[in-house]
């Protein structure tokens, strides 16, 4: 319990941040409100430099590529995609299809008709379950899931009466393959899971999980937001029926991009209808892919951004791009781990997970901490339950949340030991 003049210190620290146009989480107090507010004063003089660690939720910057891609498409083609046969239009259903044709490659995709554009991976998951799912069915998930599946899910176990198997993850850990084996049932339609957990990034033993599907006949819907482009991904290889990814994380292209790939012989409704660009004489909608699916005008713009960035990974090599991942990851996780007063959660081997930590330091509130990092030092990193209490609540922090640091694909080793220094600093003020 705070006293008077505790809660009164607190009030006037919220207030600077209001000052600054900024806002300040309000439900919950804490005693080191009064030596954080000092803390950017005593700073000036000391250079600040921005170091970008919220990758998880958007990676920044973009390749070059990306930028130029789209700035050329809105100022000398700007036409609809499938909407016209004078050269501009399509030039601008050329620039979709060598989009499709590049995510085609990445994910070994052989009909690239099979890969529908979205605007995000939220309304790609949206597609896949409530298309898919009918009424009474079984569904197998994980405790580590978004909730982009987890809500829809739970919407479909109140509309559809279907019934939901949640798999633990104990302290954030990994599935166990067995344990998922034991819970497919004659009636279970589908497997959906997160390859990899945006709170711990734990990264789920996918190609086992594949093999037991389709032992099982079983549809494996994977969550790719926080692997597609940092992790080497084949729906063959991998047994993946349904492959739902956003643009605007690590496929380093701009938000409001995203897709579902569909196998063949998957019969999945589409949830909205409307004009094509062909077949306007039907009554219904095409039954043809990825027509059935994209109805109403496409965000070119962004598809033609997505497929710079898709271009630069490709020369890049995923593999490569992973190695990096890596070695950035073991780095953090050494630094991280000599913090005075830093819990980290999740595994410990780089090879198990991908660049997202979630850490708690001592009593401090994670948005407290957050502000600090950016006002003070330039650092901007993600506090709160990141869109997936059921993770928080598997590794006891769905009270309180979480700092959540994710370096990517253009952060530096230098960058990740000025958060070490930072936090260090904050710990010992």
């Amino acid at each position: 319990m705070l006293t008077a003049k505790a809660k009164e210190a607190f009030n006037a620290f919220n207030a600077g941040f209001k000052e600054k146009g900024k806002l300040l989480y309000q439900g919950k107090y804490s005693s080191h409100a009064v030596r954080f507010r000092a803390m950017p004063a005593q700073r000036e003089g000391k250079e600040k430099v921005a170091i970008y660690l919220d990758n998880a939720a958007t990676t920044y910057p973009k390749p070059e590529a990306v930028y130029k891609a789209i700035d050329h498409y809105l100022r000398h083609i700007g036409a609809s995609a499938g909407r016209g046969a004078y050269r501009r239009a399509l030039e601008a259903d050329g620039l979709v299809f060598k989009t499709r044709k590049l995510l085609g490659r990445l994910f070994n995709i052989a009909d690239v008709s099979n890969i529908i554009f979205t605007s995000n991976v939220t309304e790609s998951l949206n597609l896949a379950l409530k298309g898919f799912l009918r009424e009474g069915d079984h569904v197998v998930t994980s405790h580590l899931e978004h909730n982009s599946m987890w809500r829809p899910l739970k919407v479909l176990e109140k509309e559809r009466n279907i019934r939901i198997t949640v798999l633990p993850s104990p302290e954030g850990k990994a599935l166990d393959p067995e344990q998922l084996e034991r819970t497919i049932l004659p009636g279970t339609r589908l497997v959906a899971l997160t390859h990899a957990s945006n709170v711990t990034g734990t990264l789920m033993p996918l190609k086992e999980v594949g093999e037991i599907c389709r032992r099982y006949h079983v549809p494996l819907l994977v969550d790719t937001a926080q692997t597609a482009g940092v992790f080497p991904l084949d729906i063959k290889e991998l047994k993946i029926d349904l492959l739902a990814f956003t643009g605007h994380k690590g496929l380093l292209g701009p938000t409001g991009t995203g897709g579902l790939y569909i196998a063949p012989g998957l019969e999945i409704k589409p949830w909205k209808e409307g004009g094509t660009g062909g077949a306007s004489l039907l009554e219904h909608q095409p039954e043809d892919l990825p027509d059935r699916f994209e109805a109403g005008t496409l965000n070119v713009a962004g598809i033609v951004g997505l497929g710079a960035a898709v271009e630069f990974i490709l020369e890049k090599g995923v593999g490569q791009i992973r190695e990096h991942e890596k070695a950035l990851t073991a780095y953090a996780l050494e630094q991280l781990c000599q913090v005075p007063g830093l819990t980290l959660y999740g595994p410990l081997n780089a090879e198990e997970r991908v660049g997202v930590f979630s850490i708690n330091l001592e009593d401090i509130a994670p948005e407290e901490l957050a502000y600090v990092l950016d006002e003070a030092y330039g650092i901007m990193v993600r506090a709160g339950l990141h869109c997936a209490p059921q993770a928080h609540r598997c590794i006891g922090t769905v009270q309180r949340g979480t700092v959540r640091i994710s370096p990517g694909y253009f952060n530096t080793k230098e960058e990740i030991e000025a958060l070490s220094v930072a936090l260090k600093e904050i710990i010992s003020h």
